[in-house]
């Protein structure tokens, strides 16, 4: 077997333990959110974090992400793990009201407002050696309103819109989507 392969099956194992592990901590937690059970991104609520059209967060988000994040980096810094992510990237998104880049802007703001909150030394929520696991690995972005929820009738559900999303990046996964890919060229263009 080429050794693309062997790697791309590594991190594909890698990924399913990883969702694994983060729907069994939060899949029955009291937290509300949402694991992706193929890419393993988080979803929550914006209104948990922040009131409508605000981008500073609530006491009731500060209650939340004291206890979300210790957990998370708990599972994502375990050395289960830690020497296979690349990147964690908070992700804020909007509803469709307002144009795209006020929107563009609030939802950098509010992604921005959480990993300042999260990887602050005055927050106290991450230990000293998460908060410099965590900071080698965040980056904050704003989605506007670039990848809106929809209900089932195809309309877009604003109030689902509006949240926050963790994703997270493993190491090589561009390395090996680029060789699968050349590896795919090779064999379309091989002669029988």
């Amino acid at each position: 077997m080429h050794p693309a392969y062997l790697e791309l099956d590594d991190l594909i194992g890698i990924r399913k333990e990883l969702v694994k592990d983060l729907s069994k901590e939060f899949g029955d937690s009291d937290l509300k959110v949402s694991v992706d059970e193929k890419t393993g991104a988080i979803t929550f609520d914006s209104s948990i974090l922040f009131d409508y059209g605000k981008a500073v967060i609530k006491p009731t988000g500060e209650e939340f992400l004291e206890q979300f994040l210790p957990r998370y980096a708990d599972i994502l810094l375990s050395s289960k793990y830690k020497d296979n992510i690349s990147e964690i990237i908070i992700e804020g998104h909007t509803d469709t009201e307002g144009t795209y880049i006020y929107n563009l802007q609030l939802s950098q703001k509010r992604a921005l407002a959480v990993a300042e909150y999260c990887l602050s030394d005055k927050s106290g929520v991450l230990t000293k050696s998460e908060l410099e696991g965590m900071r080698s690995l965040v980056s904050a972005t704003g989605r506007s309103y670039s990848n809106p929820i929809y209900t089932a009738s195809g309309t877009i559900d604003m109030e689902a819109s509006r949240r926050v999303e963790i994703l997270f990046r493993l190491k090589d996964e561009e390395m090996v989507r680029e060789m699968m890919e050349v590896l795919s060229e090779d064999s379309d263009t091989a002669e029988p």
